[in-house]
This record gives C-alpha cells, sequence and structure tokens, in this order.
C-alpha cells in the first residue's frame, strides 16, 4: 500500500492541506460561535494547532518512503542546476565522460583477452598435459602410447581425451558457399571431458579408440556459429550429409551458441569462426613409439577433490615408466618430464599482456586525473554555493541531507557521462579495430559485455564518490554564520581548499607528463623504425594472401594446373606491371616453414624456406649481392637451384668473408625426391631485408623456384599445397585493380575469391603491431591528459583571480601595475607548473621502464624526450596561466570595490 501510495504522493499532499485547513476553519468556526472576532479567532486556531509546516513533515514520515520522495526532489533540483549552469556541466560531463570511456575501452580488450573463462563444466578441474625434456623449456603433444598408459595407470584423472587439427586448410560446403572452417579431430570422450553436450543432436559416440576408420568417423559436430552462417539454423541439418574437403560427412550435431574449442595454434580467435568437430581415426603408426608418429594434445579433467600438485607428482611417476618404453636414448630424453597446466588460459603472448596491462594502467591514470579535475570543479563550484548551502543549513537542512544533494547531483553528472562513455568506447574500439586486429589473436566485440558494464557501473560510482563526496563534506561542513555575511561567498573558502586545489592539478601535471614521456619515446620509436631500409619496394603491390583448398589440389601439380594461368590471367589486367607468388610476403604474418640444413664442412642451419616465381623479383626489386634470380628457365627439368640472403651465408659459411663466394655451391636437395644426391646449386645471394618485423636482424632464408617443385617433392606438401600469396604492381588506382585481382582468383578455384586481399604498404604499417597500437592508443591519453591538465590549471586560476578581485582593486588603487598582477599569476601558476613537472619527470623515470621492451633505437630514459614534454607541459601551463592573469589584469579598481 505504501508503494502503491507512493505514486500518488501529491495528491495526498493536497489531501493533508485540505485536511488541515478543514481543521483549522472549524477551530476557527468554534471560537466565533464563543464571540472572538474572525481575525482573533484564526489566530488562535492556529497557535493552538502548532508549527503546519512541521506537522505536514511528521506526517509525511509516518506515511513511509520519504527518503525516496527526497531522492525524487534532489534529483529534480539537480537537473535544475545542470540547466541554470550549462557550461560548468559540460566541463564535468565532458571531463569523465573521457575517464570512463577510455577505461571502458581498455577493459573490453583486457576482458576480452585475460579474464574470459572457458565455457566448460567446472572448468577449474581441466588440465592440459605435455611432454618434454628435464629442463622444462619445449614442450611436445604426446603420443597414443603414452595416453592410454596415462589411462590405465592415473588415478588423480577422472577422463583423458585428446584431439589434433585434421591438418591444412578445411573447407566447408554450406547451401550458399565454401566457407573455410577450423576442422579439429578429437577422441569420442572430449566433449563428455570438458562436461559439454550438443544443444541438439546424439553428438559423437563415445566409443573406445579405434585403429581402423569406420563410418564413425565421418560423423561430425557443427559449432552453433558454423550452424547460423552455412546452415540458415537450419534445426533439420542433423542426420543429413556435408562436404568437407570434398568428403562426405554426417552432421550429428550442434554445440550450444558461446561454445568454443581451441586447435593447436589459437585459442580466442576461434570462438568467433565456425568450427566442426568429427571423430579422430587411429592409424598403424600410433601403435608405436617413433619419429613419424603422430601427436596430439591433451585435456585430462581431475576427480572431484584431487589437485593440480597431486596429479603433477603422479602423473611423473608415472611417465618415469612410460619413458622407458623408448628405445632411443634421445627419444626418451624429449619425453621424460609430463607438465600438467590448467586448460583455457589465455594463449595471448607475454609481452602483449604486458602492453594491455600497461595500456590499461595509462587508462586508469586518464580516469584518475579525469576525476582530480572533476574533484577541483566540484571544490570551486561548492565554495561559489556556500552562501546557498548556508541558507538551507539555517532553515533546518542537516549535513546528510545537504551532503546527499550534492552527491546526488555528482551522480546524475557520472550517469550521464557513463551513457556517453559506452558510446565513446564503442566509437573508440571501432577506429582502432585493424590495429587491435594486427596486434591481438582475437577480435574485439563491438559492445561491452556483462563483466564490462558491471565495471562502467562501478566507474560511474567511485567516480561520483570520489568527484563528489569531499566537495560536499568540506562544503556541508562549513560554518554557516561567515557565509551568510555581506560577501562571505568570498570569504568562506579556508586556504586548506586552495592547497587541496592546488594538490590535485600538482597531481594532474604530474601524471600528464608520465604519459606525455611515454607516448613521447614511442613516437621516436616509430619514428626510428619508418626510417629503416627494408630492402625492397612497397609502393603500387597488391598482396592476396590465397585461402589454399589443400583437398582440392591434393592430386594436382597446382603450379601448372593453377597457379602459372592465374599469374598469366592477372598479368594481362590492363595496367598490371609484374604479377608474382611467394609463399609468403616479406613481413607478412600468415605462414612459416623452416628447414635445417647442414654439410660436413658447416653447421646445421635453421634457415626460412620459400617457394617464389621469377617474376618475385619484378614486383618487389629485391636488391641482389652476386649471382642472379631465378628466371623462365628454371623448370622442373633443369637444374635445382636456390637463391639464398646475406644472413643464410653468414650462419651457413662464418669464416666466409664473402658472401657471394657461396654461388655456385651445391647444398643439399631442396627439390625433388629423386635429385636428392644431385644436390642444389646457389645462383645468387640477396641483401638481407626486412622480412619478419621491422627492427629484427634478419634471419637465414633460402628460396627456391616454385616451379621445380612438383607433387613428388617433400617440400611441395609443406609449402606450395598449404600456403601462398600473389604480388602484383600496378600503376592504376588500387581501387579498380582489386575487383579485377577477385575476379581471376575466382577462375581459378571458386574457394580463393574469399582470399585476403591488401596493400603492401598496409603489410609494412601492420607490422609495426602493438608498438604502433600503443602509440596510438598513448597519444589519445596523452592529448586527453594535457587537455585535462590545462584545463584544471586555467579553472583553478580562474576560480582564483574571481575570489581575490576585490584585493585586485585594492593594490590597483594603491597604485600597482597591470604588470605586477599578470607576474602574480604567473607565479603562482609556475610554482604548481614546476612542482608537477619535477614530480612527473620523477614519475616517468620509474613507470617507462614498463615500455622498455617496445621501445627501439631510444633509451626508456632518453633525456631529449623528456626534455621536450616537460617543454610542451610548462608552455601548455603558460598558456593556461595567461588567460586568468591577463583577466585580472583588466579589472577595474572602482568597480570591483563598488561590488565588494
Amino acid at each position: 500500500m505504501r508503494f502503491s501510495k507512493l505514486f500518488r504522493a501529491e495528491s495526498r499532499k493536497s489531501e493533508l492541506d485540505e485536511e488541515i485547513a478543514a481543521h483549522l476553519a472549524m477551530a476557527a468556526a468554534e471560537k466565533r460561535s464563543r464571540g472572538v472576532d474572525a481575525a482573533t479567532a484564526q489566530q488562535q486556531a492556529q497557535r493552538e494547532f502548532g508549527n503546519t509546516l512541521l506537522i505536514k513533515d511528521v506526517t509525511r514520515h509516518t506515511w513511509g518512503w520519504l527518503w525516496l520522495e527526497r531522492l525524487q526532489q534532489d534529483l529534480k533540483y539537480a537537473l535544475r542546476q545542470i540547466r541554470k549552469s550549462p557550461g560548468f556541466a559540460a566541463s564535468v560531463i565532458g571531463t569523465l565522460t573521457l575517464g570512463i570511456a577510455s577505461t571502458t575501452a581498455m577493459f573490453t580488450v583486457v576482458d576480452r583477452a585475460l579474464l574470459r573463462s572457458v565455457p566448460y563444466s567446472h572448468a577449474s578441474r581441466l588440465v592440459e598435459l605435455s611432454e618434454g625434456p628435464d629442463d622444462q623449456k619445449v614442450r611436445y603433444g604426446s603420443l597414443y602410447l603414452d595416453i592410454a598408459a596415462w589411462r590405465d595407470q592415473a588415478r588423480s584423472l577422472e577422463s583423458i581425451a585428446f584431439f589434433r587439427d585434421n591438418g591444412g586448410r578445411s573447407f566447408l560446403e554450406g547451401k550458399t558457399a565454401i566457407t573455410q572452417v577450423q576442422f579439429t579431430r578429437v577422441s569420442g570422450n572430449l566433449f563428455q571431458s570438458l562436461g559439454v553436450t550438443p544443444q541438439f543432436g546424439p553428438g559423437l559416440k563415445n566409443l573406445p579408440d579405434s585403429f581402423a576408420t569406420t563410418e564413425d568417423t565421418h560423423s561430425m559436430v557443427l559449432s552453433d556459429v558454423a550452424w547460423r552462417t552455412l546452415f540458415n539454423a537450419d534445426r533439420s541439418i542433423v542426420g543429413k550429409t556435408v562436404q568437407v574437403n570434398g568428403e562426405p560427412y554426417t552432421v550429428v550435431g550442434v554445440m550450444p551458441r558461446g561454445f568454443f574449442f581451441p586447435s593447436a595454434s589459437h585459442f580466442i580467435a576461434e570462438s568467433e569462426s565456425p568450427q566442426v568437430w568429427a571423430p579422430l581415426p587411429l592409424g598403424a603408426k600410433d601403435s608405436q613409439r617413433a619419429y613419424d608418429s603422430p601427436f596430439y594434445r591433451v585435456i585430462a579433467r581431475l576427480k572431484s577433490g584431487a589437485t593440480l600438485p597431486q596429479a603433477s607428482v603422479e602423473m611423473q611417476i608415472i611417465q618415469n615408466r612410460v619413458a622407458s618404453g623408448y628405445a632411443d636414448p634421445e627419444w626418451r630424453s624429449s619425453h621424460v618430464h609430463v607438465s600438467l597446466e590448467q586448460f583455457g588460459a589465455s594463449d595471448v603472448p607475454k609481452t602483449t599482456k604486458t602492453a594491455l596491462l600497461a595500456l590499461t594502467g595509462a587508462a586508469g591514470l586518464l580516469w584518475l586525473i579525469a576525476c582530480m579535475n572533476t574533484t577541483s570543479l566540484l571544490l570551486a563550484r561548492a565554495s561559489a554555493r556556500q552562501q546557498e548551502i548556508a541558507m538551507r543549513g539555517a532553515l533546518g537542512a542537516s549535513r546528510f541531507r545537504l551532503i546527499q544533494q550534492l552527491m546526488i547531483e555528482g551522480l546524475l553528472s557520472s550517469g550521464i557521462s557513463a551513457l556517453l562513455g559506452i558510446a565513446l568506447a564503442i566509437g573508440a574500439t571501432k577506429i582502432f579495430h585493424h590495429s587491435l586486429q594486427q596486434s591481438l589473436p582475437f577480435s574485439i566485440p563491438a559492445t561491452p559485455n556483462f563483466a564490462v558494464l558491471a565495471a562502467l557501473a562501478a566507474l560511474t560510482a567511485i567516480s561520483a564518490i570520489v568527484s563528489s563526496l569531499w566537495p560536499a563534506f568540506l562544503a556541508a561542513r562549513s560554518p554557516i554564520e561567515p557565509a551568510l555575511k555581506q560577501g562571505g561567498q568570498r570569504s568562506g573558502v579556508s586556504r586548506s581548499q586552495h592547497r587541496l586545489r592546488g594538490a590535485l592539478v600538482i597531481a594532474e601535471i604530474s601524471i600528464s607528463l608520465a604519459l606525455l614521456a611515454a607516448c613521447g619515446l614511442l613516437l621516436r620509436t616509430i619514428y626510428t623504425l619508418r626510417h629503416i631500409p627494408l630492402g625492397f619496394r612497397t609502393d603500387h603491390i597488391i598482396v592476396a594472401n590465397m585461402q589454399i583448398p589443400t583437398y582440392r589440389f591434393a592430386a594436382l601439380n597446382a603450379s601448372q594446373l593453377v597457379y602459372e594461368p592465374m599469374v598469366a590471367r592477372v598479368s594481362h589486367l590492363p595496367g598490371i606491371e609484374a604479377a608474382g607468388l611467394m609463399t609468403e610476403v616479406p613481413l607478412g604474418q600468415t605462414f612459416q616453414f623452416r628447414v635445417q640444413l647442414s654439410d660436413k664442412s658447416s653447421k646445421r642451419v635453421s634457415s626460412l624456406f620459400k617457394a617464389v616465381s621469377p617474376e618475385i623479383q619484378r614486383v618487389f626489386a629485391f636488391k641482389m649481392l652476386r649471382g642472379r634470380y631465378f628466371n623462365a628457365q628454371d623448370t622442373a627439368s633443369s637444374e635445382p637451384v636456390v637463391v639464398i640472403n646475406r644472413a643464410f651465408a653468414r650462419a651457413y659459411r662464418p669464416r666466409e668473408q664473402d658472401a657471394g663466394k657461396l654461388v655456385g655451391m651445391q647444398l643439399m636437395a631442396l627439390t625433388n625426391e629423386e635429385r636428392h644426391n644431385r644436390g642444389s646449386t646457389i645462383i645468387g645471394v640477396l641483401d638481407d631485408f626486412q622480412q619478419q618485423a621491422i627492427g629484427r636482424r634478419a634471419i637465414p632464408e633460402i628460396q627456391v623456384c616454385l616451379a621445380q617443385l612438383n607433387p613428388s617433392s617433400s617440400f611441395y606438401m609443406a609449402v606450395e599445397d598449404i600456403a601462398m600469396d600473389l604480388a602484383v604492381r600496378t600503376q592504376r588506382p588500387l581501387v579498380q585493380v582489386i575487383p579485377e585481382i577477385r575476379e581471376a582468383l575466382r577462375q581459378a578455384s571458386p574457394e580463393l575469391a574469399d582470399s585476403n586481399i591488401t596493400t603492401m604498404d598496409q603489410i609494412v604499417e601492420d607490422s609495426y603491431g602493438s608498438q604502433m597500437l600503443a602509440a596510438h592508443l598513448l597519444e589519445i591519453f596523452a592529448a586527453s591528459a594535457l587537455l585535462l591538465c590545462v584545463a584544471g590549471l586555467y579553472g583553478l586560476l580562474a576560480y582564483v583571480v574571481s575570489q581575490r578581485t576585490r584585493e585586485m582593486g585594492v593594490r590597483f588603487a594603491l597604485g600597482a601595475q597591470r604588470s605586477d598582477v599578470i607576474s602574480l599569476i604567473l607565479r603562482q601558476a609556475g610554482i604548481l607548473v614546476l612542482t608537477g613537472v619535477v614530480l612527473g619527470l620523477a614519475l616517468a623515470l620509474a613507470s617507462t621502464r614498463l615500455i622498455r621492451s617496445y621501445l627501439y633505437g631510444v633509451s626508456a630514459h632518453d633525456t631529449f624526450t623528456l626534455i621536450a614534454v616537460a617543454f610542451v607541459l610548462l608552455l601548455s601551463g603558460a598558456i593556461a596561466a595567461y588567460l586568468p592573469a591577463h583577466r585580472a589584469a583588466q579589472v577595474n579598481p572602482v568597480e570591483a570595490l563598488r561590488a565588494e
């Protein structure tokens, strides 16, 4: 009843007024009937009734929900204050919006990378097992015989499952298109071990491991993403046959929405891509411990009550017995140790984690600066409203009531800032989406999830408390009498409040300088990297990273039947200067293949291995130190030849000073199996160029002619049948050429039409990776911090000038010059700025160590950068201080004294 009456509070107040009026009228009428005149009767009735306002207040207390009524009153009053002072409200809301948006955007990334939990039942009991040598620096997968032994002997593990990627790229034929999917082969008990069942369909059969391929190995489970995007969420798909890599599979289930499962390479990225799972058939090689036996990733579930340390001790004892089954001593030493780790931990590299945490810290500092600035503004506002607050206190308002009113105003501003912050954070993630994709192995959601929204709510509440509670408390506890006196509005501000606002400005300046220093160091790093010679041309080059349908080319010579006709078709397009193929273009991040080479006169060398077509030299213009590049005469029937780089020459023959002397030397065969004994001839040496990332030392690289590889070569399946980039040089506008190239790819093979097409300039830009991302984000954080810092300094000095107007008038009346007043204000500002700069330099020296791993060509304590950012802050502070100082110098002493 009380809650229902809350919505008719105004009508109940009217009823109460009518009831009191009726009571007073009846009392006055009774007195008039006794002979008292009307005016006296009315006065006596009112005197006997008592304080009407107090009675109304007590009556409303008995109704209940008075606190909510007062809350509504305070909210309406806060809205009126915003309408009354739109400039002040915009300053507070804009400041908080900037701080909340930056923190929310970074927390969205961190939540996606480091805090996301895996969608499995009792995920804390899932562990991943891996084998390795005693030093534990290297980790391998596990052989099936080891897994079988663990299953038989382990007592602390409830179940053990295993899986591996299907190998190569996999394509699923949907209703309207053929799409690349993540195809994982799993043991029959894997989903049961994870504690997850399909949302519909029977799922995979939990059969004993079999060494024979049965019809069960051609059953398949789809992810929810694959089911919705490729089959239009058709529930009748269960029981139907679909084609994966040209082979038929029967769909037996669809996993729940949000479920994902890692492959051998990535953990998070696959949650947004279509996935399929099929049973893992075991072969003859699984029944032995040999170098060519397949390896599997292993997942186990701890028994209820078992701990990870207990299971680790037990599994190590079992592995000691298992390792004795390896006949080869070297092979045995590589599998003597077993490691158990929590399954589902993020695969984000440690350096990326460090960068994300550092950027989150920077965003937190920006939020802290925003809170400081807002607190400073609210302190000034509370000082200006001292007379109003004193008047409310004199009329009976308690300190709690006054604090509540000011807190409501702060919460309202923070709430509006939170809404604007969400929009700004979403916009920021969209703007930086491409940079984030290049630096992080997962996609960033367009909208914050529940965890981020909860963090946003917490930030909003903390912002309101930090920014409003302190000024509200100081304002509410100020004495009433001085503020009510004439001029009290200007005299009630204590020296401690001035010092407090000055301390806040100093803190803003010091934190801003630290952010500016980190930003300056990263910008100098980017500048240095941009001026490193790449060793090849990048202008007017289009690169298509082709999604090779491995299954389609398995029995074909892809070079003769697909690549050569496709390159010829692209080369004849209008405006194309050259077109060639390469397994991976320089600075690409798509595919890498390494080989180990050695002979009697040299040490073992690990080298990048790339297959290229002769036209690549025309596209990239690699610099030749000696010899020649491939040409049309290098064919499958000609002498096998290779081209090496200078880094390979140094590593292969370190005593040979002249890399060109390796031209004509024979290497072990790198092309066809039947010509192993003949070897391959080095025909040219390339100068070192930027290969994997700008600024890294060149590593050994061997290039072979694509035309000399055929399906009988051991390297054909390793490179040509898996990855290939098409590089095209053109003088036409790239936006006109890209559709024509995509059509040429589609004609070569329908699956190639979905290949990623970009420019070489963009690949170079992306190669800066996390350094560029960190630099861009710190640019925004540092610029925002500088803006807030300048605004805070300006606000403080402007307030000081407004409070000291009478003083300025007296100074002028006593003969002070305008330059004296300007220097007075500038000295006050100079003390704040210099103090903040000194503290900021100390903070910068301590904090820039966090980004040391991202710097190139510049020290973390670079003197030039620190001096430059200090100068920027001093200059900004001087500009912010001059405007209030100039305003103070324009004060008319007569008007100032008359106003006082």
